[in-house]
C-alpha cells in the first residue's frame, strides 16, 4: 500500500474525538484539516494555561501535544512555584522577588518580564488553589513556602516534592472541564504562513503517520526546551528544541541561547537513569554536598563569606548559615550555576564519588520521617532505581543539562514574537531569566506568561474578524514532501547515529566549562552533522516508526545546537549559565546587550547579531541600591 493511500486505522473516526471524519480527512492523500482561532503547541504548564486563557477570552482553542496529556516535562519541576506571598516571611514582596530574579540572571533579564512575573505570580498561585490544587500548609493553614537557591526568602509554594505534577493535574483537569480540544501524540513539523503572518501549523499523528493541518491565525508555542541535544540531561525525549526551531524557520529571532542551565543535582548511577533530576528541595530542606573525603566543600567556593562573618571553622560557618531566624542561607542554596561549577570542580580535582559524581547528604541532617514526608518522590526514586535509602545514606549526584534560558524573543506584555500571530511561552521563550534561572521561577513563569499569551492570542484572532490569513496549499505540499524525504533515501545515514554523535559533541565541547577552541570544534562537528542529515534513511512505514520521528526531530536539534554553540563562542565573558575558561571574568560591557540569532538567507544556518538590552526605568533601579 502506498504512503499516500494507507488506512488511518480508526474506522473512519477521528483518533482523539471519536467523531466521524470529513471526506477530506478520511480519503485522498489522508490529510486532516482543523480550523481554530488559537492553536497551542505544547501541553505543559505554559501551554495549558495559555489554552485556558484563550478559551476564557472566547477563542475556539486547541491544544496539540507531542506526547500524552499529563506527560509534560512540567511534572519534573518538583520543588515549588516561586511567588512572593509572604506566608512564611511577611517581609517578602514582589520587589524583593524582582530583585532576586534580576540578580540571579546577572541583570541580563528583560526587566519588564521579571517585573510582571514577580507582581502576578502570587495571584496565579491562588488561582491554582481555587481550581483545586492541594498545597502543603503552614501551621496556621496558609500555603507553605520553602527555601530555594537564589531567593532571599522562603517563597516556593509546594506540594511535597511533587509540585509540578499537582500543577499539571490541576490545569489539565481545568482544560478538560472547559472541553478544550486536545490532539495528543501529534507532532508539529512546520508553521504555515500567509505572507509574513502565521496562518496555521502542519504536523502528523505519531501513531499512524497521517498528516494534519491546523488552520489558525494565532499559534502559541509552548514546546519546552532543548536538553536532548546533550548526552546527560534531566529532559525527556520530547525536548528536541521544536518550538525554537519552528520559530526560527518562521522568521522569529532567538536570544540568550548561550545560557544553558546545568542543574547541580542529577542522578549518576545506575547508567539507565543518569541525568534524572534530583530536586533542589533536597538542599532546600537541609541536604548538604560532600566530596569523597567527606568534606562539605561548598564553603571553599565562598571564602568572602568567612571573612565577612569571621567564622574560623566550617562548623562555625555551618551554624551561622543555619540560623533561620536571621534568614541566613547555606552555601548549597547559592544559584544553580554557581553550585554546578563547584561540583564540576570537585569532580575534576579527583574528589568525586566512585561513579563520577559527588554526594548529597540529607540522612545525617533530617529524620527518616521528615525525609519521607517532605521528599516522598526522591525517597522512592532512589529506592527503586538505585537501591539507595536516602533516609540512611547519601545520594550520588552530578550536574545534568536541565534548562535553557534562551528562547524566542517576545514582547514582555503579550509574548508576541516578531512574526504576527506567533506567540511563545515557557522554556521556549527567552528574556525572562537572563543568564540564569532561579529554581521555582519556571513554574510561576509558565502561569504568568501562559495566561498573558493566551489572552493576547485570542484578542489578535478576534480582531481579524473575517479576514483570517489563508493556508497556502503549496506550503502544505512542501511540508508533506519534506516530512517524507527520509523514506526516499536509499543507504543513507541512521538518525540514531547522528543523534548520538551530536549529543556527545555538545556534552564534551559545549558543556559547563567552555573555550573558544572547543566551541569552534563543536561548530565544525555540527556543520558535518547537518551535511550527514541531508541523507537520512528510515525503513518501514509511517505507523509506529520512532526512527522517522527522530529524523524529523534532528533538524530542530541541529539548528538549536548551532545557535547555542555560536552564541557561546561570541560571548567572550563568563556570566550565569555560560562559563568561558578563556574569559573567566564577568564584563560590564557584555551586561548591556543580548545576542540575537536568526535564520540565514540560505535557510540552513543562523546569523548572529548584538542588540541592546531594554533599559530599566529609574524607579526600578532603586531596588538595587540599598540591598
Amino acid at each position: 500500500m502506498s504512503e499516500a493511500s494507507m488506512s488511518d486505522g480508526h474506522d473512519g473516526r477521528h483518533p482523539m474525538t471519536g467523531n466521524r471524519m470529513t471526506p477530506d480527512e478520511a480519503e485522498g492523500r489522508g490529510l486532516e484539516r482543523h480550523r481554530y482561532d488559537v492553536v497551542v503547541i505544547g501541553a505543559g504548564g505554559a501551554g495549558l494555561r495559555a489554552a485556558i486563557a484563550a478559551h476564557d477570552a472566547g477563542a475556539r482553542t486547541a491544544i496539540v501535544c507531542k506526547s500524552l496529556l499529563g506527560k509534560a516535562h512540567t511534572v519534573m519541576a518538583e520543588g515549588g512555584i516561586a511567588a512572593a506571598m509572604g506566608n512564611r516571611w511577611p517581609e517578602d514582596n514582589w520587589e524583593v522577588h524582582f530583585r532576586d530574579t534580576m540578580r540571579g540572571g546577572k541583570m541580563l533579564n528583560n526587566w519588564r518580564m521579571a517585573q510582571l512575573h514577580a507582581q502576578e505570580a502570587p495571584e496565579r498561585v491562588l488561582e491554582l488553589e481555587d481550581w483545586g490544587a492541594l498545597f502543603d500548609r503552614t501551621d496556621d493553614g496558609l500555603i507553605s513556602q520553602r527555601d530555594f537557591g537564589g531567593h532571599k526568602y522562603a517563597r516556593l509554594a509546594h506540594v511535597g516534592d511533587r509540585t509540578g505534577l499537582e500543577m499539571i493535574r490541576t490545569l489539565q483537569q481545568r482544560a478538560v472541564a472547559l472541553d478544550i480540544d486536545v490532539f495528543m501524540e501529534c507532532t508539529v513539523t512546520d508553521l504555515l504562513k500567509d505572507g509574513e503572518t502565521v496562518s496555521g501549523a502542519f504536523g502528523y499523528w505519531r501513531e499512524t503517520g497521517r498528516f494534519v493541518v491546523f488552520e489558525a491565525p494565532s499559534v502559541v508555542l509552548a514546546t519546552g526546551g532543548i536538553g536532548k541535544s546533550f548526552k546527560v540531561t534531566s529532559n525527556s525525549w520530547e525536548y528536541t528544541g521544536d518550538g525554537h526551531a519552528l520559530a526560527l524557520r518562521a522568521g522569529a529571532s532567538l536570544i540568550n541561547m548561550e545560557f544553558v542551565q546545568f542543574h547541580p543535582t542529577g542522578m549518576v548511577w545506575p547508567p539507565s537513569v543518569k541525568g534524572l533530576l534530583v530536586t533542589e528541595s533536597v538542599r532546600g530542606d537541609g541536604g548538604i554536598l560532600k566530596n569523597s573525603e567527606g568534606k562539605r566543600f561548598m564553603f571553599d567556593y565562598i571564602p568572602e563569606f568567612f571573612r565577612a562573618e569571621t567564622a574560623d571553622t566550617v562548623e562555625e560557618a555551618d551554624r551561622w548559615y543555619d540560623d533561620k531566624a536571621n534568614n541566613r542561607r547555606p552555601p548549597e542554596l547559592l544559584p544553580r550555576d554557581e553550585v554546578a561549577r563547584a561540583i564540576n570542580s570537585e569532580i575534576k580535582a579527583g574528589r568525586g564519588s566512585p561513579h563520577g559524581g559527588i554526594y548529597l547528604d540529607i540522612a545525617s541532617r533530617r529524620s527518616p520521617e521528615f525525609i519521607r514526608k517532605r521528599l516522598p518522590s526522591m525517597y522512592h526514586q532512589f529506592k527503586e532505581l538505585a537501591d539507595v535509602d536516602i533516609t540512611a545514606e547519601p545520594m550520588e549526584i552530578g550536574p545534568t543539562c536541565h534548562y535553557v534560558m534562551g528562547g524566542i524573543e517576545v514582547d514582555a506584555d503579550t509574548e508576541l514574537s516578531a512574526v504576527p500571530g506567533l506567540y511563545a511561552v515557557g522554556e521556549c521563550s527567552g528574556g525572562m531569566h537572563g543568564s540564569n534561572r532561579l529554581g521555582g521561577n519556571s513554574l510561576s513563569d509558565l502561569l504568568v506568561f501562559g495566561r498573558r499569551a493566551g489572552e493576547a492570542a485570542a484578542a489578535y484572532a478576534d480582531g481579524l474578524g473575517d479576514s483570517r490569513p489563508a493556508v497556502d496549499d503549496a506550503a502544505v505540499a512542501a511540508a508533506e514532501a519534506g516530512a517524507l524525504r527520509p523514506f526516499g533515501e536509499e543507504g543513507g545515514e541512521n538518525p540514531y547515529t547522528i543523534q548520538h554523535d551530536l549529543q556527545q559533541s555538545m556534552n564534551d565541547l559545549v558543556g559547563i566549562i567552555r573555550t573558544a577552541s572547543e566551541l569552534e570544534e563543536a561548530l565544525e562537528h555540527i556543520e558535518g552533522f547537518k551535511q550527514r542529515a541531508q541523507h537520512l534513511s528510515v525503513e518501514g512505514h509511517r505507523q509506529y516508526n520512532p526512527g522517522w520521528h527522530l529524523a524529523l526531530d534532528l533538524r530542530n536539534m541541529l539548528l538549536v545546537s548551532e545557535c547555542i554553540a555560536k552564541a557561546a563562542l561570541a560571548r567572550q565573558e563568563s556570566r550565569g549559565g555560560h562559563t568561558r575558561d578563556d574569559f573567566p571574568a564577568t564584563e560590564s560591557d557584555w551586561g548591556t546587550k543580548n545576542l540575537a540569532l536568526r535564520l540565514d538567507a540560505a535557510g540552513t544556518g543562523v546569523d548572529l547579531s548584538e542588540q541592546p538590552l531594554p533599559v530599566m526605568p529609574d524607579e526600578l533601579k532603586t531596588f538595587f541600591e540599598s540591598q
